[in-house]
């Protein structure tokens, strides 16, 4: 009950706020988000969509405590009072493929000051195949392309593709015991990749999607004849063969499948540009020493640049988002906030 009142007070303090502000000072629109990265992730977003009239924080979801997560952010006393200007910008996770199959996905959906990413999370966002050179490029200061990601992650979507669709069929359906997320991520988990020969690592991927393909067919009468239609309305959603890493879980993504690649990329780059130094130093040691640490102070952990990833804002998922902010902002500027009037997502 006191958290209730503290946050329905902060609302009407912020709303109060706004009204004694000067007429031309910025309206400021709250954003409650679900963890520390997501605060970085959607100042960028958000930044775009400033202007003389608008302005946006962005915090965690609690005042009152450190809880932090997509719950807290929709589900909790916090949840219930967004509105006006208070909005939450949450991971879209699996509830926006199960489009309102599940309670989670109907209140992400359903709520107008609910904006998601369309993709799984912001991690699916940073780890954009054709960004991923870029990061290459930040975390070593070497810009020689010695790996193609894009390909990388064309085919290794196209492979797990039936098996993921195989798994939104079934949680729409409530039978998540039955291909949980987790058994999923383990059959798609890429291991052992030598960059310079990646279909390896991905035909064994295809061996375990197979498998798990077989057992379902023979085991899930039911879906027959049902996935057909399911993946012409994914496909409405944006969800295709080509991008389906963008959709399937963005931690697993980012460090089971992008950083399988990303890192031992990182490492051969970083190798040649020491062995660069050291030929062209011609035996002059201490000028060699120099420069070589002038190189290792100058670089930085990929796993850190890929969550300052910020090359992704040509991703047609990513339009979607921005479309979504804008028609917000809209009805919002107008001053018709009303759950029939935003159209969601």
């Amino acid at each position: 009950m006191a958290r209730h009142l503290l946050s329905n007070i902060s609302s009407a303090y912020i709303e109060a706020a706004n009204r004694l502000r000067p007429k031309n000072r910025k309206r400021k629109i709250v954003v409650y988000v679900e963890s520390y990265d997501d605060i970085f992730f959607w100042r960028d977003v958000l930044s775009e969509f400033e202007d003389e009239n608008t302005a946006f924080e962005v915090m965690l979801p609690s005042r009152t405590n450190l809880n932090r997560g997509k719950k807290t952010a929709l589900m909790n006393k916090l949840g219930e009072s967004l509105g006006g200007y208070m909005i939450a910008c949450v991971d879209a996770d699996l509830d926006y493929l199960l489009q309102r199959h599940t309670p989670s996905s109907q209140r992400m959906l359903d709520n107008p000051y609910v904006i998601h990413t369309y993709a799984y999370s912001i991690e699916s966002y940073q780890c954009y195949a054709p960004s991923l050179h870029n990061v290459c490029v930040m975390a070593t200061l070497n810009d020689r392309n010695i790996f193609n990601f894009e390909e990388y992650l064309h085919q290794y979507s196209e492979i797990i593709y039936e098996l993921f669709v195989w798994m939104v069929w079934l949680h729409r359906h409530g039978r998540f015991n039955d291909f949980p997320l987790n058994n999923f991520n383990n059959i798609v988990s890429v291991e052992q990749l030598n960059v310079f020969k990646p279909l390896d690592a991905l035909e064994r991927v295809r061996r375990q999607v197979n498998r798990k393909l077989a057992w379902l067919q023979q085991h899930v009468k039911d879906a027959k004849g049902k996935l057909t239609p399911l993946k012409l309305e994914l496909e409405g959603l944006g969800l295709r063969k080509d991008n389906t890493y963008l959709f399937i879980q963005g931690h697993h993504l980012m460090e089971n499948v992008v950083d399988a690649a990303l890192t031992p990329v990182c490492t051969i780059l970083r190798r040649e540009r020491e062995k660069d130094i050291k030929m062209l130093a011609r035996g002059n040691n201490q000028q060699m020493n120099n420069e070589l640490a002038c190189y290792s102070h100058s670089q930085f952990q990929p796993a850190q640049m890929l969550r300052r990833n910020t090359q992704f804002k040509d991703c047609d998922i990513y339009q979607l988002l921005r479309n979504r902010i804008a028609d917000f902002l809209k009805t919002y500027n107008k001053g018709l906030v009303d759950q029939k009037e935003i159209p969601d997502a």
